[in-house]
């Protein structure tokens, strides 16, 4: 199961996978490394959790202390930060803004209302749930997990108040959709960080990520919903409902929102405490609905009313418009398994279009055709609508380009090497190594990000002693571990609440519950697969 054994000389590898021409020097014994690692994390901890500062900041500081701990020159404690900052920043913060520019054409163009549609008004409600985790995920492909849970709670309301169905028995499943995806499967920020950060293939990250993903999704999305429905008995009708709906339409057909709630600042508009609407994107109204929302609304018609000009986006455009760069990247992936020799055109191809930054540019242009402007929107729209998605992801890039400086700060002072050493003397497995600090970050700062940031920095000098496959593995547990128990300190832990009007109690028996589930079943599998392959 991985277990560790070290080479006499490994070389210490950076952010991007390219390796330091010497070994870093040892500043201090390893006692006092250890408690600048120690002192340096619960210093993230109380700047996140206590006194309230950014994580970009936070994770600056953080490392300041891990280096005056270690007695690291302040001058190399600065150069290291700034050396794991730029490499971490160059390779996953371009894949990030891609990736978000996505998810907001398929947005403002319509074609995520077409996809939830399409699928729930063809099925029953015996099936809603595994239909609702089905579109969850297809829809967490591209999609921040906040973004995923402001367009998709309107429909899980919905749906369960129309079908009678609990909104546990509804909610938990898209839930774990859209949590799995964004912690296992790039090209989301996490495992995109920890690919990066460890020098993991990303096309066996992305196979084994999937292959895991889909049965997590089912034992701890439809299967789990069960359990949870007789802990926390909701009904949709026991929610508030805002909206400015004319008085022709029910109250089925209104948006439930959570009282205070604004515009989230990812271009996705939602109802304010007085029931006015947010901004209107592409000529159709966010988070309240109109006459359009009667009582005479079939299950399955969640599209809003167009307006002049614009045009319903097809199904099958905006099922490709998601899946084409995870497409692109498994068809180059598959290719290196069934063409081995480098020098060929088709693997020379496929090598270019598979890349991450080309396959999620594709993905762009395609997008920006068939659903921009396939939609009805003119070039000035979908140029406004690419646009907006940089603004909200300017912090995940910092936060994530900051971990890849804290990172390169754990390794300069030699921190890594005597995580290394540890674990070969306890014999302990790497996958198991690098769940355990993950869930430890993550229980501390509540950041599945900052939690799989952190986590492979300080498991990444054990990386070359791992086959190609159980790195992509190791990537996967790191992911399991940053989502384990998310409670009060986690920002999603909130959103949850507000959006789903729960208790705090209820909220933990649900939602953190789920997040348990998908955390250690999750592992389970990563453990079984590492058994499996070599």
């Amino acid at each position: 199961m991985s277990l560790i054994a070290v080479p006499a000389a490994v070389s210490t590898a950076i952010p991007g996978g390219l390796p330091a021409a010497d070994a870093p020097p040892v500043y201090a014994g390893n006692a006092q490394l250890v408690a600048a690692c120690i002192l340096g994390i619960l210093a993230v901890v109380v700047l996140i959790t206590w006194a309230k500062v950014h994580p970009f900041l936070s994770l600056m500081l953080g490392s300041a202390v891990l280096g005056a701990v270690a007695t690291m020159p302040a001058g190399e404690t600065v150069k290291s930060f700034v050396a794991g900052f730029g490499t971490t920043a160059g390779a996953v913060g371009i894949l990030i803004a891609l990736g978000a520019m996505i998810g907001k054409l398929l947005e403002d163009s319509g074609g995520a209302n077409r996809i939830v549609g399409t699928m729930v008004g063809r099925v029953g409600p015996g099936r809603l749930p595994w239909v609702m985790a089905a579109i969850a995920a297809i829809l967490g492909l591209p999609l921040f997990f906040e973004v995923g849970v402001v367009l998709l709670v309107p429909v899980v309301v919905l749906v369960a108040q129309r079908t009678g169905l609990s909104l546990m028995k509804v909610g938990i499943p898209a839930l774990a959709g859209l949590s799995v995806l964004h912690g296992l499967v790039p090209p989301h920020p996490g495992p995109l960080t920890a690919i990066g950060l460890l020098s993991a293939d990303l096309g066996r990250t992305l196979i084994f990520g999937i292959i895991i993903a889909i049965p997590t999704v089912v034992v701890a999305g439809p299967l789990l919903a069960r359990f949870v429905d007789k802990w926390v008995p909701k009904s949709a009708d026991d929610l508030v409902l805002l909206g400015t709906a004319s008085a022709g339409a029910t109250a089925a057909s209104r948006t439930a929102v959570p009282a205070g709630a604004r515009a989230t600042g990812r271009g996705t508009a939602v109802a304010g405490p007085s029931g006015d609407d947010g901004p209107e994107t592409g000529g159709a109204r966010r988070g309240a609905t109109g006459e359009d929302a009667g009582a005479n609304r079939g299950l399955g018609s969640f599209e809003e009313p167009l307006a002049p000009g614009r045009k319903r986006v097809g199904f099958a455009t905006a099922i490709i418009g998601i899946t084409l760069p995870v497409v692109l990247m498994l068809v180059d992936a598959i290719t290196k398994l069934l063409v081995t020799d480098e020098e060929t055109g088709v693997r020379q191809t496929m090598d270019f279009i598979g890349t991450p930054i080309v396959a999620l540019l594709i993905a762009v242009l395609y997008c920006y055709i068939a659903l921009g402007l396939g939609s009805g929107l003119n070039k000035g729209q979908v140029s406004d609508s690419v646009g907006s998605a940089l603004p909200a992801i300017a912090s995940i890039i910092l936060i994530v380009a900051a971990g890849g400086g804290f990172k390169q700060t754990l390794i300069d002072a030699g921190v890594g090497n005597v995580i290394k050493d540890w674990a070969e003397g306890v014999s302990i497995s790497v996958l198991l190594l690098g769940w355990l600090v993950a869930v430890l970050i993550r229980l501390g700062t509540g950041s599945a990000t900052v939690a799989t940031i952190t986590a492979a920095g300080i498991v990444a000098p054990l990386a070359p002693t791992l086959s190609a496959n159980h790195l992509a593995l190791l990537v996967l547990a790191i992911g399991c571990g940053s989502l384990f128990f998310s409670h009060v300190n986690d920002a999603g832990f909130w959103l949850v609440k507000e959006y789903f009007g729960l208790t705090v109690g209820e909220t933990i028996k649900s939602w953190s519950v789920m997040e348990t589930v998908i955390s250690v079943f999750g592992f389970a599998l990563v453990m079984v697969a590492s058994v499996i392959v070599t």
